[in-house]
């Protein structure tokens, strides 16, 4: 289908201006921070803000580095599909602040190191470090041209704006205030792109509780509609979303992103205390559940406005993603500047998390692939690290071009972005826990980890969950008045989930693969890789004679790092004091009896007297 029949209204002149506001607020930041930073030379300044950042605008960076764009146009259709349990991402959010905060943050700030993977080499050898860093930046690379594309084709088709014009503009003005700022310039456009995204959602949300009579009537419709199937506590790992894979995977999913991803690593040790760095990442918490609120708000709106008419199945859209961009020009077009506050909303999405990806992807190869082989004056880094910056982004606009030509990998790339970040999960956990851990265990538990989640994501990909796993809710044409003759052909749209498993039956461990290991849900990936790299790193640290290890008590966590040390050692004083001076006027009276004046007050003044004669 082109993308013309699919456009249902088109951007007018305050739309465009709106868009290209946006585009110059952030470039304007990257020009104010490359002006005031220009005396600063080294490669520290321009890649970790010179360590002096504070945790506001930090704790905002931390929540726009990862809702990018997929966040603000999939959740809303994730809801309107399946339902709006995925509202329990909350407490995998909280869960991953707390280990990052008392597990990860206290080693990584204590070494102040630039790029995470240096702790590899400190704690494991130089062999480790080079694979944790080409990993990182494969995945990163393939991730953030799907996050400047996705949203791109999504909004082009539905609201008709130039596709390549979007990506370039978008790709141009980010790899630019990535350059000119460093990490200031964009800690503080996330800063702004979070309040952008809010203000997208806000105006969606107002404009359809106007339109369908209070917010109780959009509860009420998604009640109806079983979109409020929060209470799933099935425990079958093979279920697609259920309380214990949005919760215990979700967890690991996010861990692995806050815990040990450059690209967040980078933000909070950069701030200027470790309480600065903590408070960061709970006041990210809120923004984390706001943004989170509001999309699954705004996918009940979605459903409410939609309940009688789907446009997915009665192919007015081409894909799930474009069902918010749809409903935005159907809602909001007699309103011109709106559809440009979401589409600014949802490029604001994708800008923070390129730009992050961009600053990372240059300190990483900074710190470990050109410093430790070179000896160059901080100048020179400082320059590289701006080409590097440069160097990335246009790469990044590159491998948007490829996922043009992807297609269908689209998802499997973002799934292989969550399988890799499991088993380098489990090889820092496996460095910060287990003192006896050693190389040929970290990276036989890498590697392993990573063959046995690839092996499960993308047998994921070639043999599809069937319908009875994903279990999307129904969806009706009844109430549509649309001319077009296709508008009832919906099960084209349903059928081949559940004929691509009909092929495995020939043979019966093939079938079992496909209906069981394969079959788990996308959010167990993660787990699986994290805790195969530790088992195996274990097992094989110790035939290898890590028992004899000796270590540096720095590189693994110590109790006086977490905050429960602290919050117990203060009670334990508490109780002491309160418990302990009742016990020694006690003892005193009981040992003592009274005080004699004669005995110890005289004295003293006798010597006191004594002294000036």
């Amino acid at each position: 289908m082109s993308g013309d029949s699919l456009v249902t209204g088109s951007f007018v002149v305050a739309d465009y201006v709106v868009f290209a506001l946006m585009l110059v607020v952030s470039a304007g930041v990257g020009v104010y921070y490359a002006w005031s930073d220009r005396g600063q030379e080294s490669s520290g300044d321009f890649l970790m803000g010179g360590r002096r950042l504070t945790a506001l605008p930090v704790s905002l960076s931390l929540t726009a580095s990862f809702m990018s764009a997929i966040t603000v146009l999939s959740n809303p259709a994730e809801v309107y599909r399946y339902g709006a349990s995925i509202g329990f991402y909350a407490l995998s959010y909280v869960m991953t602040m707390v280990v990052t905060s008392e597990v990860f943050l206290p080693v990584f700030y204590r070494l102040a190191i630039t790029s995470t993977y240096e702790y590899l080499e400190l704690r494991f050898n130089r062999a480790t470090r080079l694979l944790g860093t080409v990993l990182f930046i494969v995945q990163t690379i393939l991730y953030t041209g799907i996050v400047i594309y996705a949203p791109a084709l999504a909004l082009n088709q539905v609201t008709g704006m130039d596709l390549w014009g979007a990506v370039i503009s978008t790709g141009v003005v980010c790899t630019f205030y990535c350059t000119m700022g460093g990490l200031k310039a964009v800690v503080w456009t996330d800063v702004f792109q979070v309040g952008v995204m809010l203000a997208g959602f806000l105006s969606v949300i107002i404009r359809s509780v106007i339109l369908q009579g209070g917010v109780y009537r959009i509860i009420t419709d998604s009640q109806q509609g079983g979109r409020l199937n929060f209470w799933d506590f099935d425990t079958n790992p093979l279920r697609r979303h259920t309380f214990w894979t949005i919760t215990i995977g979700g967890t690991f999913v996010w861990v692995s992103i806050y815990g040990i991803n450059q690209a967040q690593v980078q933000r909070y040790i950069s701030c200027k205390s470790i309480t600065h760095a903590r408070l960061s990442l709970y006041i990210n918490l809120l923004g984390l559940c706001s943004i989170l609120l509001s999309s699954v708000f705004a996918g009940m709106c979605l459903y409410s406005v939609y309940k009688n008419c789907d446009p997915w199945t009665a192919k007015r859209v081409s894909a799930p993603d474009q069902l918010m961009p749809y409903l935005v020009m159907d809602i909001l077009g007699d309103y011109p500047g709106l559809p440009g506050l979401f589409v600014a909303a949802a490029y604001s999405g994708s800008l923070s998390t390129v730009s992050s990806s961009i600053n990372a992807l240059a300190a990483v190869t900074v710190e470990d692939l050109i410093k430790p082989y070179t000896q160059m004056s901080e100048k020179h880094l400082s320059w590289i690290s701006k080409g590097l910056s440069l160097l990335y982004g246009v790469l990044c606009i590159g491998m948007a071009g490829l996922a043009s030509l992807m297609g269908g990998i689209l998802q499997a790339a973002i799934s292989i972005f969550g399988i890799t970040g499991g088993p380098l999960l489990g090889l820092f956990t496996l460095g910060i826990f287990c003192p006896f851990a050693n190389c040929k265990g970290a990276l036989s538990g890498l590697l392993s980890g990573l063959v046995v989640s690839l092996w499960v994501g993308i047998g994921a990909q070639i043999y599809p969950p069937p319908p009875e796993m994903t279990r999307p809710l129904s969806l009706t044409t009844q109430g549509c008045n649309f001319t077009t003759a296709d508008n009832f052909n919906w099960t084209s749209t349903s059928l081949p989930r559940s004929i691509t498993t009909s092929p495995v039956q020939n043979s019966d461990a093939k079938h079992l693969l496909a209906d069981n290991w394969y079959s788990l849900s996308y959010l167990y990936f993660s787990p699986i890789g994290t805790i195969t790299a530790i088992s195996v790193g274990l097992i094989v640290s110790l035939f290898t004679g890590g028992l004899k290890l000796k270590l540096e008590s720095r590189l693994t966590l110590m109790k006086e790092d977490t905050t429960f040390y602290y919050l117990f050692k203060f009670f334990q004083r508490k109780v002491v004091r309160r418990t302990g001076k009742l016990d020694l006027t006690k003892d005193r009276e009981k040992k003592f009896g009274s005080t004699n004046p004669a005995f110890c007050d005289v004295e003293l003044d006798l010597t006191k007297s004594s002294i000036p004669t």
